[in-house]
């Protein structure tokens, strides 16, 4: 490749960009009052937003159902020319059908609408114009206007899929707004990805009160340790959470607090583990983020620490391996 041909790749990639670019920078003032409209049919959807298109703007179709989903508003994807085939068997009364078409004249779309008629489901349409076939049909029609291709022969789907999906985010994302969708809601969607281990809570993961050894002030410290170990197994806590008869914190006493206290002095068995205790320890909440709780641990260099709910009540321990097996995401 010569140093000209490079030039030009460069200079005519940037051309697609300025290109995509214009193209959503231009939708900007078509968002009138149509948008709100569209927000609010989906906001009292009772069922499921049905997203329908065919080719490219399918494919955006596709992704717009998903951001949908992930943010709140149950969707699904519906290809239209499978739609008139049976599949248009799984759309409601109570749904909204989301449509895609640039030129508002794809047949498979628009052969779609009587049956929709029928069934009683609402229609928002993304199109280029209201004055589109599918434009005049739609309950409500939000339009990217006429859109110049970012394609060498200004004809490949480019410039204008970008728009819809521009568009589609700007709904979905309004809709969610409108829904006060949260980080927890977040969270509750994306189990499995780092987003949403980003997103856990430190009650999700830590070791609840009724799986953990508390003990009174008054316990012997020699008692305190033998209340560490799980019965009938070798395994042992890392700690005991000292309460008083409410529940309410009054200190840990730790492995590493006994092996200092014995080397000191062997007659501390015998003691109070009030006496040998940590007081005052660092906490966390059941409604701290995970994460958070973890850079705790790599800052402070602890291995356990106790867990209070929303009254200040001992709700269970956080240990530094149940964050590390669990995978937590910084």
């Amino acid at each position: 490749m010569t140093e000209r041909e490079t030039q030009d790749d460069i200079e005519y990639g940037r051309n697609v960009l300025e290109a995509e670019a214009r193209a959503v920078r231009d939708l900007v003032p078509l968002v009138d009052a149509a948008f709100p409209a569209a927000v609010a049919l989906l906001l009292g959807c009772g069922g499921r937003v049905v997203v329908t298109g065919v080719g490219k703007s399918g494919i955006i179709g596709q992704k717009i159902s998903a951001t949908l989903s992930s943010t709140g508003t149950p969707s699904l994807f519906l290809h239209s020319g499978e739609a008139v085939h049976g599949d248009l068997g799984r759309v409601l009364a109570a749904d909204v059908v989301l449509a895609l078409s640039y030129s508002g004249g794809t047949e498979e779309v628009l052969r779609l609408v009587p049956v929709l008629r029928k069934i009683g489901a609402r229609l928002i349409a993304i199109t280029s114009t209201r004055d589109s076939q599918l434009g005049h049909l739609a309950d409500v029609t939000l339009c990217v206007g006429r859109v110049e291709e970012a394609c060498p022969i200004g004809l490949a789907p480019t410039s204008s899929t970008t728009a819809m999906l521009a568009l589609g985010d700007a709904l979905a994302m309004t809709v969610a707004h409108r829904k006060h969708f949260d980080r927890a809601s977040f969270a509750l969607f994306h189990p499995g990805g780092a987003l949403g281990r980003s997103l856990v809570t430190v009650g999700e993961v830590m070791r609840p009160r009724a799986e953990i050894p508390t003990v009174g002030a008054n316990t012997t410290v020699a008692d305190a340790i033998r209340a560490m170990r799980l019965p009938g197994r070798a395994r042992t806590h890392s700690a005991v959470v000292v309460v008083d008869a409410e529940g309410a914190l009054l200190g840990i006493f730790t492995q590493g607090d006994f092996t200092r206290r014995v080397v000191e002095d062997r007659s501390v068995l015998d003691g109070p583990v009030s006496a040998a205790m940590t007081r005052n320890p660092r906490v966390v909440r059941t409604t701290d983020l995970l994460a958070d709780a973890h850079r705790l641990f790599e800052k402070q260099r602890f291995n356990v620490l106790p867990v209070l709910d929303a009254t200040d009540r001992v709700a269970g321990v956080l240990e530094v391996q149940d964050v590390l097996e669990f995978g937590v995401a910084l």
